[in-house]
């Protein structure tokens, strides 16, 4: 499983002793499903509140940068302790995406003020390729077989792997190919939005495999976030490829 968040090692101390039983104590599909739609209006509330309260203007936010670096580090601190507190996600998912919800708002807002209308095509195309994966995978046209697993779990540590050489490069006034506009930069984003589609396909089945075995019902919030994280990292990616090409007209 690529999705750390969703990894099979979060489900496998649960393998034992509860397959099988469907209690009203056990994960259901639908319930992940409604978590799920509950933890994305939640993120989509404080965003849209950022934007309505600031004009879609970043340069009335007052300290801009400060909130979407705080926002995002809390972000990553709050994702951290649900991955090793799984029983902790009912109360501290929300919470996450309503901090997801801030930096969404601010980083929208920016990319917006130099690309006026990026935004609705980025979550436009974010719930067409949501959409596409998600009927692939009913229909069985694409399915999470231990091959496809793998490649998908390469690819993602591969993305991992250049996200941390991108930023230490950053840090040693050092700019990445990754961050300009040329056709090499747009393949690479291109690619690694691709990646983060195809971890959707991963996310369904874990979540499909978690209900099926009825483990514990806190796991409906713990897999809804994981869900949540995979979305906010696609439409992050379509964002800046959209951001990419716009650049070259």
């Amino acid at each position: 499983m690529s999705n750390p968040i969703l990894s099979e090692k979060s489900f496998d101390r649960f393998s034992d002793g509860l397959a099988g039983k469907t209690t009203a104590d056990a994960m259901t599909l639908q319930g992940t499903i409604n978590k799920s739609i509950l933890l994305f209006i939640t993120m989509v509330i404080p965003a849209a509140w950022i934007w309505w309260k600031m004009g879609g203007d970043p340069a009335a936010a007052e300290g801009l940068k400060g909130w979407l670096i705080g926002s995002a580090i809390l972000g990553f601190v709050i994702s951290l302790i649900i991955m090793f507190k799984q029983s902790w996600s009912p109360v501290l998912a929300p919470i996450y995406a309503a901090v997801e919800g801030v930096f969404i708002g601010l980083i929208s807002m920016v990319f917006n003020s130099f690309y006026d209308g990026i935004v609705m095509q980025a979550v436009f195309v974010t719930l067409v390729i949501f959409t596409a994966m998600l009927v692939a995978y009913k229909t069985g046209l694409l399915r999470a077989t231990p091959m496809f697993t793998k490649i998908i779990v390469f690819a993602t540590l591969g993305v991992g792997v250049f996200y941390l050489i991108t930023m230490i490069m950053g840090m040693f006034g050092v700019e990445s190919f990754y961050h300009g506009n040329s056709w090499l930069s747009i393949g690479v984003s291109a690619l690694i939005a691709g990646i983060a589609a195809f971890n959707l396909i991963l996310d369904f089945n874990m979540i499909e495999e978690g209900s099926k075995n009825g483990f514990p019902k806190y796991m409906e919030w713990y897999c809804a976030f994981g869900l949540l994280v995979t979305i906010v990292w696609l439409y992050l990616e379509i964002l800046r490829l959209l951001a990419k090409l716009n650049s070259r007209e």
